[in-house]
């Protein structure tokens, strides 16, 4: 800047001008480039956090659902007690009861007493413990159970971020009116297990926990980010119409929180939807509505075989042309007997012609009869449901075990392996080749192998490795 102004040398202005300079550059410049530097380099960490933040979500409500078991959900806690709640195959709750099994209060036999008969009248398959306060010390109560009623039960630690927000919420109150809110809270922690996208939409994105950082970050632009995510997962699964919740229908594109109230009072009123024309009949649901909607919702016991499948009605006329052509019938789709379908066909792109559609809607028709209704979370790989604890003494370097990808930061990716707090593998112990983000490799959900590569218990803290 000296060089630029000072451009003649004058023994009455150098002083001066060079003081001014100095001045403006320390007092007005520098803070000014500081700024714009560091608004750059916070929209470009807060750009990658909401994307990192997006996709853990995205995996966290598209894990696989455990359909048909009969759950006993446990909310851990001390002073206020283990919440309980069983939950049909359907989410039905069965039953509710507050125990007490451990500390300040300790009674185990009191709290055995009251779950066996529980156990044993609705046939339980499944215990879901919620991964909060006391949840380790539940954990032992729980394999101490099931050792004592000798049946083939196993039990699982469900991530329970949220399950509070639920459970005080208008929506939970108007679902459970008789219900206390921690009784809420177990019914959510159970219902988790059996859908997690149908429970989860029913929280705050925000509130899920799956980030870091989220409160520096744009609030608007995270709730914006969280919440086009949740719509691509509900309209990726599709919904059933006859079952859904308020909450669930109204992530499907084109219905709004008003329609799918709308929606919910209707099948009130008129019992079970057998065909998707009659959303038509659904005050402030109209053709542009129906249009963007349809194709996401699903009736399994319909009037028509295709509603409950992810084919759109505007398509009905060219899967009609289509059966015909192929020899197949409705019957064959119902009992899922076009399996190999795609192969029959020789040319796709005469056959859609033919049909008047477009090669790729045609070869989405055709996945779609091949596997009618099919959940895309039906292939990934299962939760881990364990039979026995496992606490950081049972841990030894080298060991291998199998566990879940809890939550993905820039720096590693924790891992719950069965102990007290979830184990962190380092990006640096993903691969052998240079990682440049753990998502790269793994998602939240993920079930991986990892080897126990360090263990401090005084901090209770265990390194992990995906080198095996």
């Amino acid at each position: 800047m000296n060089r630029k102004i000072i451009v003649k040398n004058n023994i009455y202005t150098n002083n001066v001008l060079k003081e001014a300079v100095e001045d403006s550059y320390k007092r007005l410049i520098e803070p000014s480039i500081e700024r714009e530097i560091r608004n750059f380099l916070s929209e470009k960490a807060q750009e990658g956090a909401i994307k990192v933040f997006g996709e853990n979500l995205r995996q966290l409500l598209l894990q696989p659902p455990i359909k048909d078991k009969v759950i006993l959900a446990l909310d851990p806690g001390y002073r206020n007690g283990c919440k309980t709640a069983v939950i049909d195959s359907t989410g039905k709750v069965l039953d509710t009861a507050v125990v007490y099994p451990v500390a300040p209060f300790s009674k185990v036999d009191e709290a055995k007493a009251k779950l066996k008969p529980m156990i044993e009248k609705y046939g339980v398959e499944i215990i879901a413990i919620g991964n909060g306060t006391a949840s380790r010390e539940t954990e032992q109560f729980a394999v101490e159970l099931i050792k004592e009623t000798g049946k083939n039960i196993l039990y699982i630690i469900v991530n329970e971020a949220g399950a509070s927000i639920y459970s005080a919420s208008k929506l939970a109150s108007e679902e459970f009116p008789d219900f206390d809110v921690a009784l809420r809270s177990a019914v959510s922690i159970g219902r988790r297990l059996q859908d997690p996208l149908a429970e989860l939409v029913k929280i705050d994105p925000k509130g899920i926990g799956v980030g870091q950082y989220q409160h520096d970050m744009n609030q608007k632009r995270l709730s914006e980010a969280l919440e086009g995510v949740v719509e691509s997962c509900v309209n990726n699964v599709g919904v059933e119409l006859n079952t859904a919740s308020s909450a669930l229908l109204s992530y499907v594109s084109g219905i709004s929180s008003v329609v799918s109230k709308n929606i919910i009072a209707y099948r009130e009123k008129n019992g079970k939807f057998t065909d998707r024309k009659q959303l038509l009949e659904v005050n402030k649901l109209g053709p542009k509505a129906y249009e963007q909607c349809a194709g996401f919702l699903r009736i399994s016991d319909g009037s028509n075989t295709l509603d409950s499948t992810a084919v759109h009605p505007e398509s009905y006329a060219a899967v009609n042309k289509l059966l015909m052509k192929l020899g197949c019938s409705y019957d064959d789709v119902k009992n899922k007997r076009l399996s190999g379908l795609l192969k029959k066909i020789n040319d796709t792109k005469l056959l859609a012609q033919e049909l008047e559609i477009g090669e790729p809607t045609l070869k989405d028709i055709i996945k779609e009869l091949e596997k009618p209704g099919r959940d895309p979370r039906d292939e990934m790989l299962k939760p881990i449901l364990r039979a026995d604890v496992l606490t950081i003494d049972d841990l030894s370097v080298g060991m291998i075990l199998k566990g879940t990808v809890r939550n993905i930061v820039d720096f590693g990716a924790f891992v719950d392996i069965g102990v007290h707090h979830d184990g962190l593998v380092h990006i640096s112990q993903m691969r052998e080749k240079r990682v440049k983000h753990p998502l790269d490799v793994v998602s939240v959900g993920d079930i991986i192998d990892v080897k126990v590569i360090d263990i401090d218990k005084n901090k209770e803290r265990v390194s992990l490795s995906m080198k095996i």
